[in-house]
């Protein structure tokens, strides 16, 4: 299938980039752990002496521009989820990113959950959506076990559907719940107001 493949090559791309990135913070922190945000100047407003303040500069404008093409990457990869999903939709079929697991008690088949929410804020979207601590996400928006890398795989979805609403399918006390969120500004931290850890394999 066209799509499957165009599907796979994205991951491909977006495995490189995060690949790129972590090389880039790796000599970010050998250089003094400098990170993202201490000063690249002394005192008395020269250049530092104790670190390589060009190659610190370099690799903060590289990694500003890969987290940009991040971002994109990742609305192509969700809008290529779709067209192959309302593909098997349309077949009647599975796609080959769905792969669900038949479970063990004779329910019907079960997807399997890629992270957990252990922390929901009083007030926050998250918690005006549905969502409580405990639900096991097998669905965000197009992240799912398949295509989950880490976090930041979840952040994407959450930046760039700001203000948008997000459907959600969470495993809850042994039942598959839908919920829909609006990741947004609040008087709490994040877009979302919860916490979430990834699921122990």
């Amino acid at each position: 299938m066209a799509s499957t493949q165009r599907f796979n090559e994205l991951c491909k791309k977006k495995a490189e980039i995060e690949s790129t990135i972590k090389e880039l913070m790796d000599l970010l922190e050998s250089q003094k752990g400098v990170g993202l945000s201490e000063s690249l100047i002394d005192a008395e407003g020269y250049p530092r002496s104790d670190i390589d303040v060009y190659s610190c500069r370099h690799a903060r404008h590289q990694i500003s521009c890969l987290q940009n093409d991040h971002v994109a990457l990742m609305q192509e990869i969700e809008d290529e989820l779709h067209v192959i999903h309302s593909a098997a939709r349309a077949t009647n079929s599975v796609s080959d990113v769905e792969m669900p697991v038949a479970s063990g008690d004779g329910m019907d088949t079960e997807r399997i959950p890629f992270a957990v929410i252990d922390r929901v804020d009083p007030g926050s979207p998250g918690a005006q959506g549905g969502l409580e601590v405990g639900d096991q996400l097998i669905e965000f928006g197009s992240v799912m076990v398949e295509n989950f890398v880490n976090l930041q795989t979840v952040g994407a979805v959450l930046q760039h559907s700001k203000n948008k609403a997000v459907n959600v399918l969470v495993l809850r006390d042994g039942r598959q719940v839908k919920v829909t969120v609006t990741p947004s500004t609040w008087s709490g931290p994040g877009l979302l107001g919860c916490n979430i850890k990834p699921m122990k394999k």
